[in-house]
């Protein structure tokens, strides 16, 4: 058999990957790219395999990361079964018209600035049409329960804990009388959130495949209620509004959940409006209850076994542009959740341009900031932004809550890992991912699990026999530069490191030391500025 890594490698977004065996062609995930305008671009790339031949998509979850070219895979030729868990079946019934209907919006937005130009026009990645056809290739499975795809490779779905309906995916290949067994950890969650369940332990895989978007870090472990109620109060001291990029699916409804115990506990003013704007969030919120089957213990008991929302009376919802926008009209104080969750689209970007500039708000991130996005160009200090065609001054404060995000934290990874003992991976692959999380954890893995470890590149593949395996390098020319650089900038990267250990060390012993130090720093820095400005970056 052969895995070829055709997304998330080496980039956080874009799962997509082809198991090809003796009789058939599967993917694992079908995502999009999103980040960095580089990164999007691969949005409209041609599939690198025909997807006529694909049989089936195992998905992994409703992110449109891991969903999204779904349509475009299923207007493109693709005739096969999409297998996804219940709950994920269900979030796909709004996730992917959602995106449809911001393909179609973007490129209309293009071609009215291309018609000015006397630019051809573009079409959108996919239409409402394509999103609505994919729908119909959709098929739930349980968890914890095989089923078939031909006669030689078996599924099961178990729970990854990351949203709901979310699921690792193991597959058991048998070819020429060997059974492998692959385990992909889709997004993996983190233990003890609110609503889903722990991620399920598994105790062994011939190959893995990990995500790494954590890591490098470690998830802050402190009151988490206590220090978003500590940002409300001051916000509304300041009389100014909490403005919470929010994902429409997951984070909007654990946030719910903390502002729920706050508000029953007396803690949270009931005064204070809290807005659900986001017509995915409201509609993914009622998926959530249709699914409470997979809640965690503590959730089920506190919504009891009805499956219906709680009474929370002073939370509103938006469910038209104009309730929308008059939010931002008002002179009241209040605390809005809105899509997207990286401040990259959708009705987020009104309020953010309503509200930069106030020094009374507060923009709250509580998730992944994927590089190139508003939202991290925001938590990085930007001054300055561009929102929806206006240049917008930074004066609100920018707070970042950690802690809140779906993803396992670097320990988490490793302490999932670690369970793989029966057997043990004859090799690691990692994905999801930016540069440093990923070398992070190899370098963990290999310390502590003592196994190999690999970071493919997109359009790297490996040929597997049982529990054997070879690399096969990517053709793709862009990758191979992004390789050569990347060993470049890993020595850079050592040697910064090094100096840096060293520099510190001397500030330490001989304090007298810093204040030249700091000077000759500064004239480094200034120097490598004059050095990288021909190239605008």
């Amino acid at each position: 058999m052969r895995l070829e890594f055709l997304g998330a490698a080496h980039t956080v977004t874009g799962s997509c990957y082809l198991l090809e065996t003796l009789e058939r062609y599967y993917l694992i995930d079908c995502g999009m790219f999103q980040g960095s305008r580089r990164i999007r671009e691969h949005n409209y790339d041609e599939f690198p395999f025909n997807p006529a031949n694909i049989d089936s998509v195992i998905l992994t979850h409703a992110h449109v990361d891991h969903c999204g070219l779904i349509p475009k895979l299923v207007r493109d030729g693709f005739q096969g079964t999409v297998y996804a868990t219940k709950a994920t079946c269900d979030l796909a019934q709004i996730m992917l018209p959602d995106s449809a209907h911001i393909q179609e919006a973007d490129a209309e937005l293009s071609n009215r600035k291309n018609r000015r130009r006397g630019e051809e026009p573009i079409e959108p990645i996919y239409t409402l049409q394509d999103a609505t056809d994919a729908l119909e290739h959709f098929v739930p499975m349980p968890y914890e329960t095989k089923f078939l795809l031909g006669d030689n490779v078996e599924v099961t779905f178990h729970d990854a804990g990351h949203i709901l309906g979310s699921a690792i995916v193991e597959i058991l290949v048998t070819e020429d009388t060997k059974t492998t067994k692959l385990v992909f950890s889709g997004d993996l969650g983190q233990p003890s959130q609110p609503i889903v369940k722990d991620p399920t332990v598994v105790t062994g895989a011939d190959f893995l495949i990990v995500e790494s978007t954590y890591g490098d870090r470690l998830h802050q472990i402190y009151d988490k209620e206590t220090a978003l109620l500590e940002i409300i109060n001051d916000t509304m001291d300041r009389g100014g509004n909490v403005i919470i990029p929010s994902f429409a699916v997951g984070r909007t409804q654990t946030l719910l959940y903390y502002l729920y115990n706050l508000w029953k506990a007396g803690r949270l003013d009931g005064d204070i409006p809290i807005v659900i704007d986001s017509p995915l969030a409201i509609n993914a919120t009622r998926i959530f209850m249709r699914n409470f089957q997979d809640f965690d213990e503590e959730t089920i008991q506190m919504f009891g076994q009805s499956g219906k929302m709680i009474d929370f009376p002073q939370v509103r919802i938006c469910e038209t542009p104009e309730e929308s926008r008059a939010l931002n009209s008002s002179e009241s104080s209040q605390i809005i959740l809105s899509a997207s969750g990286m401040a990259d689209a959708g009705r987020i970007l009104h309020h953010l341009k309503h509200n930069l500039w106030r020094p009374e708000s507060t923009i709250l991130f509580v998730g992944y900031q994927a590089e190139g996005s508003l939202g991290r160009r925001l938590i990085d200090g930007i001054k300055r932004v561009r929102v929806l065609g206006e240049e917008v001054a930074v004066k609100a404060q920018i707070q970042m809550l950690d802690g809140f995000s779906a993803h396992a934290d670097a320990n988490q990874l490793m302490d999932w890992i670690s369970k793989f003992q029966d057997p043990k991976p004859a090799k690691v692959f990692i994905v999801h991912g930016e540069a440093q999380g990923q070398e992070a954890l190899k370098s963990r893995i290999q310390k502590e699990c003592g196994e190999e470890v690999y970071i493919p590149f997109r359009g790297d593949a490996v040929k597997i026999s049982g529990r054997a395996s070879e690399i096969q390098l990517s053709n793709i020319p862009e990758v191979s530069v992004e390789m050569e650089m990347e060993e470049q900038l890993r020595e850079f990267d050592a040697e910064y490191r090094n100096l840096r250990h060293k520099v510190m060390q001397l500030a330490i012993r001989q304090p007298k030391t810093m204040e030249p130090l700091i000077k000759a720093i500064t004239k480094g820095f200034n120097y490598m500025k004059k050095l990288f400005a021909p190239f605008n970056i």
